[in-house]
């Protein structure tokens, strides 16, 4: 399993159009590429200066289907959210290997 990471600080002027555009457009067009388990839209918490920070988080089952998104999808999906927030947020993306996941049991 691969975690692929979206790190973004938004400025607070468009953080509540950002949200409501990341989870009714941007995050379901990534996910209707097929190539993605699941998804996690996370708020980061800690001390911000001017913004607001999260992270995003696609859970792809292999690497090859990671690759598959990068160089079919990737690109047209980024220049969408540059072009709707450009000037407006940072973001940094990394690439994770899922060594273990452990399920507590509901009792």
């Amino acid at each position: 399993m691969i975690v692929y990471n979206v790190t973004v600080s938004i400025d607070e002027s468009v953080h509540e159009e950002w949200i409501k555009w990341m989870v009714r457009e941007h995050i379901p067009e990534v996910m209707a590429t097929g190539l993605f388990l699941e998804n996690r839209f996370c708020k980061i918490i800690g001390q911000e200066e001017g913004g607001k920070s999260y992270s995003i988080q696609y859970l792809a089952e292999t690497e090859e289907k990671y690759n598959a998104y990068l160089e079919n999808h990737a690109q047209e999906l980024q220049a969408k959210h540059i072009e709707k927030f450009n000037g407006k947020f940072g973001a940094f993306r990394t690439l994770l290997d899922v060594i273990h996941i452990m399920q507590l049991e509901k009792k």
